[in-house]
Order: C-alpha cells, then sequence, then structure tokens
C-alpha cells in the first residue's frame, strides 16, 4: 500500500520521532509505515487521518 505519510509529515516539520509521540508508536512503526514495508491496523490508520487532517483515502491508496 502507498500513503504521503512522509509528505504530510515534513509539511508540518515534524520528525518521525514527533509523528511517532503524537500517534503512540514506536519511530521505527512511522519509518515502515512511510517505506511501504507495513501496512497499519484500521484503528491506526483512522488516528494518523485524524492527526494529520485528511481521509484514509486521500493518504493511503493501492499500489
Amino acid at each position: 500500500m502507498r500513503n504521503i505519510i512522509r509528505q504530510l509529515r515534513t509539511q508540518r516539520g515534524w520528525t518521525q520521532a514527533d509523528l511517532a509521540a503524537r500517534l503512540e508508536v514506536s519511530r521505527q512503526t512511522v519509518n515502515s509505515l512511510e517505506q511501504g514495508r507495513y501496512d497499519p491496523s484500521l484503528p491506526l490508520a483512522f488516528r494518523i487521518a485524524r492527526l494529520l487532517d485528511r481521509r484514509i483515502e486521500e493518504i493511503f491508496s493501492e499500489e
């Protein structure tokens, strides 16, 4: 699954650690998400969408 998490995170001036703290996950999880190596659970996808003020469909897309 592709996503634009890195783009949205950097637009806000956040580091991976900043985003991880806000999502209550590890920085490694954020890195894996951004690299497309990890697909989030539905609850995590909703938290990401709320935090980044986007709909899930705007952040994640099928490859």
